[in-house]
């Protein structure tokens, strides 16, 4: 299992540099803790399609729309919740740790991803279109 930390450090960082700017599409499209589910979900698949795992290529690359739907997502919860930066690595580092879990906990790890991955690129592909 990866550790949260290694899933979301190029997301974080990316947040950290971002300026604290209104958020595009994903408010109207989405409520935050949906968004937050997928935005670790995204990082955790993302991982898996860097390490090359076998189950993830059953999904569009996420590298970068991922980030992109994490960072309007960190955006949000710091102008809706008034979370610091530090705050929001926190919340997304937990909800890895979730899904990792409920993942693991599941006798086909692939099927748990796929259940939690299917809605959540409905979501991306609404609100961060591939270009």
């Amino acid at each position: 299992m990866l550790k949260p930390a290694a899933i979301l450090a190029s997301a974080a960082a990316l947040l950290a540099i971002a300026p604290a700017a209104p958020v595009l599409a994903q408010a109207a499209v989405v409520d935050l803790g949906t968004a937050v589910r997928c935005s670790a979900a995204f990082g955790i698949a993302a991982a898996d399609q860097a390490r090359g795992e076998p189950s993830a290529r059953d999904y569009p690359p996420l590298g970068l729309r991922g980030r992109e739907f994490f960072v309007q997502t960190g955006a949000r919860l710091m102008d809706e919740q008034k979370l610091t930066r530090d705050q929001v690595q926190a919340r997304m580092r937990a909800e890895v740790q979730k899904l990792q879990s409920e993942a693991a906990a599941s006798a086909d790890r692939g099927a748990a991803m796929r259940r939690i991955l299917t809605p959540c690129l409905t979501l991306l592909n609404a609100t961060v279109p591939a270009r």
